[in-house]
C-alpha cells in the first residue's frame, strides 16, 4: 500500500471490511519484510495496518521538521563559527547543541520518510540498529549539550566573579566527554544490553521496551536516570539560582536607583520589564520545552516495561516524532535569543530576519551581562 494513490485507501478499506475490521487477522506486522520479523515483538502482532492516510501524515510531518531543522541548525553554525564577535568558549557549547540537532534530524527524517511510503520498515535489521544508535547517540547529545551550557550560565551568573571561566579547551573537553558519554549509552544495546528495534507501525526504530527479561528493563531504567531525570533536575537547578541571583541583582540595582534618586542605572530599559522576569521566561521555556518533547517518549518506554497500559503504535511514533522534535525549536531557545547571534543573522540574511537588529540593553542576555563583567566576555 503507498501512501501516495487513492487506489491503495480504497484496498486497505476492502481489507478492513473483509477481516472484520479489527477482528481479523490482519497486523500492522503483515508487510514487514522476513528478516526483520525477529526484531518485531508479539505486542504489535494484536494491531492492524495503520490507515495510509496516517503513514502520509506522519512522512510528511518528519519530512517538513527535517528540512526546518537542517536549515535552522545549519544556519545557527554557519553564523557561530563564521562570525569572529561569536567565536567564544561558551558559545562552543551552543554549536555542539546545534551540530547534534542538525545530525539529529538529518538522520532520522530521510529513513523514516522512506519507511513511511512503503509503510513499513524496509531498510534492513542493520539500519535498523543504525538508526535507533543515531538517534540514541544525537539524543543524548544534545540532552547533555543543554545541561553544559545551562551549568556553564550558573558557573558565570550564581559565582561571578570568583568562577573560574571557561576556556576554548574546557568547552572541548566537556563537548568530548559528553560524546564519550553517549557513544557508551549509544552502544550498549549493539552488545546485548537492550537492543534496537523496530517501533509502533513499523516506520521507525528504538530501544527494546517490550522485552520483560531484566537486562533489557534494567537498560531502560538506567538510561532514564542517566539521559532524563539527571539532566533535567541538573538543569532546574542550575536556573533555580540563576533566576534567583539575576533577581537580588535587580533588586540591589532598583535600591541603590532610588538612593540616587533616579529611574535607573541602566540605560535603555524597557519601561515596565526587569532583567530577571526575561530570564524567568528563557529558563521556564527552556526546561518545559525539554520536558514536553522527551517525556511522552520516556512514557511510552516505562509503560513497556511495567506493562501499565496497552501501547498503540499511533500513540508510540508520535512520542518517538515529537521527542525528535526538539532538534527544531533548540536553535530558537539557545541561538536566536543570543543578541549577537541576531545581530549577525540581520548582517548575513537580512531576508530571514524577524525584526531589526537587536539592542542589546533590552534582550535577555544583556541583563545577564549587568550581573558580572565575565559574562560579558562570553556573550
Amino acid at each position: 500500500m503507498s501512501v501516495m494513490g487513492e487506489p491503495n485507501f480504497a484496498a486497505w478499506s476492502a481489507q478492513r471490511i473483509m477481516s472484520g475490521a479489527y477482528g481479523g487477522n490482519i497486523t500492522v506486522v503483515d508487510k514487514v519484510p522476513p528478516e526483520m520479523l525477529y526484531l518485531v515483538d508479539h505486542h504489535w502482532y494484536q494491531y492492524p495496518p495503520l490507515n495510509p492516510l496516517w503513514h502520509g501524515i506522519l512522512g510528511f510531518v518528519i519530512g517538513v521538521l527535517g528540512i526546518i531543522s537542517v536549515f535552522g541548525n545549519g544556519m545557527v553554525i554557519y553564523i557561530f563559527t563564521s562570525t569572529k564577535a561569536l567565536r567564544t568558549p561558551s558559545n562552543l557549547l551552543v554549536v555542539n547543541l546545534a551540530f547534534s540537532d542538525f545530525c539529529m534530524m538529518f538522520t532520522m527524517s530521510p529513513p523514516m520518510v522512506i519507511n513511511c511510503y512503503y509503510e513499513t520498515w524496509v531498510l534492513g535489521p542493520m539500519m535498523c540498529e543504525i538508526y535507533g544508535m543515531f538517534g540514541s547517540l544525537f539524543g543524548c547529545t544534545s540532552i547533555w549539550t543543554m545541561t553544559a551550557i545551562a551549568m556553564d550560565r550558573y558557573n558565570v551568573i550564581v559565582k561571578g566573579l570568583s568562577a573560574k571561566p571557561l576556556t576554548k579547551k574546557g568547552a572541548m573537553f566537556r563537548i568530548f566527554l559528553i560524546y564519550l558519554f553517549s557513544v557508551g549509552w549509544t552502544i550498549a544495546p549493539m552488545f546485548g544490553w537492550n537492543r534496537y528495534v523496530p517501533e509502533g507501525n513499523m516506520t521507525a526504530c528504538g530501544t527494546d521496551y517490550l522485552t520483560q527479561n531484566w537486562l533489557s528493563v534494567s537498560y531502560i531504567y538506567a538510561y532514564s536516570f542517566f539521559v532524563y531525570f539527571m539532566p533535567l533536575f541538573t538543569i532546574i537547578y542550575a536556573y533555580w539560582f540563576i533566576v534567583q541571583a539575576v533577581a537580588a541583582h535587580e533588586k540591589s540595582m532598583r535600591e541603590q536607583a532610588k538612593k540616587m534618586n533616579v529611574a535607573t542605572l541602566r540605560s535603555g530599559d524597557a519601561a515596565n520589564t526587569s532583567a530577571e522576569c526575561k530570564l524567568a521566561k528563557v529558563a521556564l521555556m527552556t526546561i518545559a520545552l525539554w520536558f514536553f518533547a522527551w517525556t511522552p517518549y520516556l512514557v511510552t518506554n516505562w509503560t513497556g516495561v511495567l506493562q501499565t497500559a496497552s501501547i498503540s503504535p499511533l500513540a508510540t511514533i508520535w512520542c518517538s516524532l515529537f521527542a525528535k522534535a526538539n532538534a527544531v525549536y533548540n536553535p530558537i531557545v539557545y541561538a536566536i535569543s543570543h543578541p549577537k547571534y541576531k545581530q549577525a543573522l540581520y548582517k548575513k540574511f537580512p531576508a530571514l530576519s524577524c525584526a531589526s537588529a537587536p539592542d542589546d540593553a533590552t534582550s535577555q542576555a544583556s541583563g545577564v551581562t549587568n550581573v558580572t563583567g565575565d559574562e560579558k566576555s562570553n556573550a
